[in-house]
């Protein structure tokens, strides 16, 4: 009698039983492909950014260096530098102060909820789960990463969930998601002592 791995193996590809694991590796290597800008990608990610992302991003990846974890993000609208936040975990001992949610919640004392809607968002990470969340509840438009949750998943642990993944399952928003800019950068910081 045959062994259920012999059955496997003799089955079409389509047929064949796939692994827990195999599952798991197909969506991180997909989630490695995105955030490298590979040509398949899902609806509404963008294949390039522009200078005037580099340049903001470079903001943003200031904040990070001041952090307590290095993760930095900047609130932009009309080219303008409306918010700043970094990690401040440790700090405030605060377990939801990462950099976005913090760029958020200083945008807010100043402006707002409705002046968020278009904006752009930096941030020298791929937003978590929890962040990605905050961002779409936001209304804002559009967000540029640094490095990808998988580059970062090799300097602490991660939700091995893609921003445009959690951004796909929200059938009422319109956000583009550019990522990889500077990313090289963003993952150095994280090599530098406190």
């Amino acid at each position: 009698m045959a062994t259920e791995n012999q059955i496997n193996e003799m089955q079409a590809p389509s047929e064949r039983q796939v692994s827990r694991r195999e599952v798991i590796q197909g969506g991180m290597l997909l989630g490695v492909a995105v955030a490298l800008g590979a040509e398949a990608r899902p609806a509404g990610a963008e294949a390039v950014a522009s200078a005037e992302d580099e340049a903001f991003m470079k903001l943003a990846l200031a904040e990070a260096a001041k952090a307590d974890l290095p993760f930095g993000a900047i609130i932009v609208s009309n080219g303008k530098v409306l918010a700043t936040g970094r990690n401040l975990g440790a700090t405030e001992r605060d377990p939801t102060a990462h950099g976005e949610m913090v760029a958020i919640r200083n945008f807010l004392r100043t402006h707002s909820p409705e002046e968020l809607r278009g904006t752009t968002l930096y941030t020298s990470g791929e937003p978590c789960v929890m962040c990605i969340g905050a961002i779409l509840w936001s209304g804002i438009g559009r967000v540029v990463f640094a490095a990808s949750v998988a580059q970062l998943a090799t300097k602490l642990d991660q939700i091995m969930i893609t921003s445009q993944a959690v951004a796909d399952a929200a059938s009422f928003s319109h956000l583009k998601i550019a990522g990889g800019v500077l990313a090289d950068e963003a993952l150095a910081l994280f090599d530098k002592p406190n």
